[in-house]
C-alpha cells in the first residue's frame, strides 16, 4: 500500500520550502495540485517533473474515491494546495478523511501556513487562540460574529482585501472600536506589511490605503 502525503508549500516567498518537502515531491507518483498553473512554478523552479493532477473543492468530491485506489494499490500521492499546508481553509480534508477511513497512511509534513507567522508578529497574546477561517459569507455570518464577541482568546481570520474594511467594521460592530486588531498581508512576500491598533485606526488606514493581497486578521480576545 501506498501512502498519502499532505505536503506544505510556500505562502510567499519560493524558498520558504523544507528540503524534505522537496525530496517527497520529487519521490511522488501523483502530485495532486489545487491549481495546476500555480503549483506549476514552484516544481518548474525546484526541478521536478513529476505527474500533476487537479484535486480542488469543485472536484474533489468526484475523484477522490479514485485517488484512494490508487493509493491502496502502491502509488505514493503528494497533496498541495496553492500556499500553506493543504487543508487549512484549503482543499484536502475529503482525501485525508477518505484514506483514514481506508486504513491509508497519511504524514503531514510540517510547514508553511500563513495565520502562524501573522499570530507571532502581531504582538497580541499567543499563548491561547482560536482559528476561524474565513467567516461565511451570507447565512450564519452574524450569528458566528454575535458568538465570538465574547470570546476571550487571539482570534484568527482570513480575509479577501475587497472585503477587508467591511469586515472590519462587523468587528467593530460587534467587538466594540477599541478592540485591539492586527492586519498582516502579503506574508513572506516581497511587500508583507502587518498594520496593527485599534479596530477604529486600522479602519481608518484601510479606508485611506486600499488593501491588497493575502490578508490574515488577528482579532484581541475580550477581556476579563
Amino acid at each position: 500500500m501506498g501512502r498519502l502525503y499532505v505536503v506544505p508549500t510556500p505562502v510567499g516567498n519560493l524558498e520558504d520550502i523544507t528540503l524534505r518537502a522537496i525530496r517527497v515531491l520529487k519521490e511522488a507518483d501523483l502530485i495532486l495540485a489545487e491549481d495546476t498553473r500555480t503549483s506549476g512554478i514552484l516544481l518548474k523552479h525546484y526541478g521536478i517533473k513529476n505527474a500533476m493532477q487537479s484535486h480542488h473543492k469543485f472536484n474533489e468530491h468526484q475523484t477522490v474515491e479514485g485517488i484512494v485506489s490508487r493509493i491502496k494499490g502502491g502509488e505514493n500521492v503528494a497533496l498541495i494546495s496553492d500556499a500553506g499546508t493543504p487543508a487549512i481553509s484549503d482543499p484536502g480534508f475529503l482525501i485525508v478523511r477518505e484514506c483514514v477511513r481506508n486504513g491509508v497512511d497519511v504524514q503531514c509534513l510540517p510547514g508553511a501556513t500563513a495565520f502562524v507567522p501573522a499570530l507571532v508578529s502581531s504582538g497580541l497574546p499567543d499563548e491561547r487562540f482560536c482559528f476561524e477561517g474565513f467567516l461565511p459569507q451570507k447565512k450564519g455570518r452574524m450569528t458566528r460574529l454575535n458568538a465570538l464577541k465574547d470570546e476571550t482568546r487571539t482570534m484568527v481570520f482570513y480575509e479577501s482585501p475587497y472585503r477587508l474594511v467591511k469586515t472590519l467594521s462587523q468587528f467593530a460592530e460587534y467587538f466594540g472600536m477599541e478592540r485591539p486588531v492586527a492586519v498582516c498581508r502579503e506574508i513572506s512576500k516581497v511587500h508583507e506589511e502587518c498594520v496593527r491598533g485599534s479596530l477604529q485606526e486600522v479602519i481608518a488606514h484601510f479606508q485611506e490605503k486600499e488593501p491588497k493581497g493575502e490578508i490574515v486578521i488577528i482579532v484581541g480576545g475580550k477581556e476579563d
